[in-house]
């Protein structure tokens, strides 16, 4: 069975080392699930935090009362990045904040199930692939000015780039265009020495799972991860380190990759 949603007990325990100090990070999507656990964790390991969100006021100023509660500086800015004023707006937002930028966490995200390719409207097509692969690419193209040697863009996929969903077919698409626009990054950035990694998560237990999969199954909560080798759906506390050791300074030859945290659900890459 699946647990509750993301809470902020689960990184309470968080053995932070300092990884970040010194360092400012933007995370969008940061007001709930995978990117309010990655603010939490990067604040706890030393760099100042700008989360991105769209409409939950609430969940931002969670996120921001947390790491407070953990000694840690954070700022909040709602706004649409599938739009790309939006991104420049949320970039300078952070410069402004806290003159300077080191880390681009690209999770913002939208899916919305359907059972047919027939359904899929042209509305809903362009949605999914401008808050996934167009935001990233716009939040990218308005940190570069900002960005010097040593600079970290991580941008969160999703194992349906590799596998597919037969549910999920725009979204599982526009994760599949990050994973080519990351490689494609990585290339053309190495040798100014921005490292642009990604992470693709499998079935991770967040606020976005039951609201967009509970119209098609009630018993998501209880069915929801059980098909992976792990039997569960993970925690978004569960893959925070992978985002530290993606945004460590000292992490320096690793450029083009992806992490796969999926509760041992193997694919070829």
């Amino acid at each position: 069975m699946a647990r509750e949603a993301f809470s902020n007990t689960d990184l309470k325990d968080y053995k932070a080392s300092g990884t970040l100090a010194g360092k400012v990070a933007i995370v969008t999507g940061g007001s709930s699930g995978i990117g309010q656990a990655v603010a939490i964790a990067y604040a706890k390991e030393g760099a100042k935090v700008v989360i991105g969100y769209l409409d939950d006021e609430e969940g931002a100023d969670e996120t921001i009362k947390i790491i407070g509660q953990y000694g840690g500086e954070a700022r909040a800015l709602n706004g649409d990045l599938g739009k790309s004023g939006n991104c420049d707006k949320l970039v300078q937002f952070a410069i402004d904040e806290f003159g300077q930028l080191d880390i681009v966490v690209n999770n913002a995200g939208y899916q919305y199930p359907q059972t047919t390719p027939l359904d899929i409207t042209d509305e809903q097509l362009l949605k999914t692939f401008e808050i996934k692969a167009f935001a990233m690419f716009y939040m990218t193209r308005a940190a570069l000015p900002h960005l010097k040697k040593g600079a970290r863009i991580i941008n969160t996929a999703s194992i349906n780039a590799y596998r597919g969903h037969s549910d999920l077919i725009d979204y599982a698409g526009a994760n599949g265009a990050m994973v080519a626009m990351t490689r494609s990054l990585a290339r053309r950035l190495v040798r100014e020495e921005i490292a642009v990694n990604g992470i693709a998560p499998g079935p991770i237990w967040t606020p976005l799972i039951p609201k967009t999969f509970g119209h098609l199954n009630p018993d998501v909560a209880d069915d929801f991860g059980e098909d992976v080798p792990a039997g569960r759906p993970g925690q978004p506390y569960e893959l925070v380190k992978a985002f530290v050791f993606l945004a460590d300074p000292q992490n320096s030859y690793m450029t083009g990759q992806f992490l796969h945290m999926n509760g041992g659900d193997y694919m070829s890459t």
